[in-house]
């Protein structure tokens, strides 16, 4: 058209932005909740205890008493998202835990064998209960009732009914050890504030790696006065705890297991291929399916995985327990679950963060140190935790139906 005159639409303004720091909050309330109840809880146990419970002492106790619970919640964390549950894993810590002592302390193995021996047994418990559930269609919660009926048989099997103790110097390191000294220090462990420093620094660079990702591709970030105090706040509290530990006997061995799991499963679950297909089956099965996920070969391994995590967690609490006893393990799959929900699991699937999970196993083994400390009874102890379930559990409904999801 020759006297036509085209002109140019207006490009469209970027979506970047900043959110507004009270809604930002209240949106993710299932997640900030958490950490803001644990610093509530931490606080209240200080005020409580005259500060035993912020102890270099006890806070390194917290850390070696309930690290299996912790490595236990990251599998289970998993396995929720996906819609799952495991009913067994406390039955597989017994059960693994039982192979390494008849290996080492009944047969005289090294104590690497009876470590090795432990995680092929947890791997292939794992394949055995995945393939129930994801080739023969059997549902999870029936599957590892199931096993843990069949496990803890099995444990009081290879144990002939007694316990085996103790373990070598080494195979006990593995709960108990601690690195200390390899920097100096006066009166303190500078090697655990040097790692303790790294690990801020390291979070640090993500964070802001991550928010230059999400300007570049114009999705709204948070405000840089509540962008920095997140980061600080998080720093404080690392070398907060870093420096209690230092005060102790330096860094607990278990504490660099647990760290390495919790770097290498958080990046799993965001930024691996399984990692969405895991989110993808939990949030619509049916949307996932029909997107090409392989569902059947993701819950196989993901049992696998929960296999191999509840034999990690098998070594470490024989290792603190210096050896292996048939009813070990018991109740051990109600923390895991617990640290799971408290952390913001959802009930459904789809939804959970690792360090959600961790964040609430901590909040109930802090919990049960703070009453211990307080002499509280125990079936206080259990009411109170079955309280503190129950309530995130009902959290969690809170959110979806005030998202309008039913």
């Amino acid at each position: 058209m020759s006297g036509s005159t085209l002109t140019k639409a207006p490009a469209p303004e970027p979506k970047t932005g900043t959110a507004n720091p009270f809604r930002a909050m209240t949106q993710n309330l299932r997640e900030s909740g958490i950490y803001i109840a644990f610093v509530v809880v931490v606080l209240l146990f200080a005020v409580l205890t005259d500060g035993l419970s912020l102890s270099p002492t006890n806070v390194t106790n917290i850390v070696l008493q309930y690290s299996y619970v912790l490595v236990l919640a990251i599998g289970m964390l998993i396995v929720i998202v996906a819609g799952h549950i495991d009913l067994s894993v406390g039955s597989v810590v017994a059960l693994t835990g039982a192979v390494s002592a008849q290996l080492v302390i009944g047969s005289s193995q090294p104590w690497w064998v009876g470590i090795l021996a432990a995680l092929g047994v947890g791997v292939l418990i794992g394949a055995w209960q995945g393939f129930w559930v994801a080739f023969v269609g059997i549902p999870a919660f029936i599957v590892t009732l199931a096993g843990m009926l069949l496990f803890r048989g099995l444990t009081f099997y290879v144990l002939d009914n007694v316990s085996l103790s103790p373990f070598p110097e080494q195979y006990g390191k593995v709960a108990t050890g601690f690195i200390n000294g390899l920097m100096g220090g006066y009166g303190y462990d500078a090697f655990t504030l040097f790692i303790a420093a790294l690990g801020v620094v390291g979070f640090a660079v993500q964070q802001v790696r991550t928010r230059i990702a999400k300007v570049r591709y114009q999705q709204v970030v948070d405000a840089m006065p509540l962008f920095v105090l997140k980061i600080v706040a998080v720093a404080v509290v690392v070398m907060a705890f870093a420096w209690q530990l230092a005060h102790s006997r330096g860094l607990p061995i278990v504490l660099i297991v647990l760290a390495a799991l919790i770097l290498i499963y958080s990046t799993i679950m965001k930024s691996s291929v399984f990692g969405r297909q895991v989110y993808a089956i939990g949030g619509n099965l049916a949307a996932a399916q029909l997107s090409g996920v392989n569902v059947r070969r993701v819950n196989f391994w993901i049992f696998v995985n929960m296999g191999f995590l509840a034999a990690v967690a098998g070594v470490i609490f024989s290792s603190r327990s210096n050896g292996a006893q048939p009813s070990a393990g018991t109740s051990f799959e109600l923390d895991a679950i617990a640290a799971a929900f408290i952390g913001g699991a959802a009930v459904t699937g789809g939804v959970g963060k690792i360090q959600g999970a961790i964040i609430g196993g901590l909040l109930v083994g802090v919990i049960s140190n703070g009453m211990q400390l307080l002499g509280v009874d125990q079936s206080l102890q259990q009411v109170i935790k079955g309280l503190v379930l129950l309530l995130a559990v009902a959290f969690d409904v809170f959110n979806k139906r005030r998202g309008g999801v039913r």
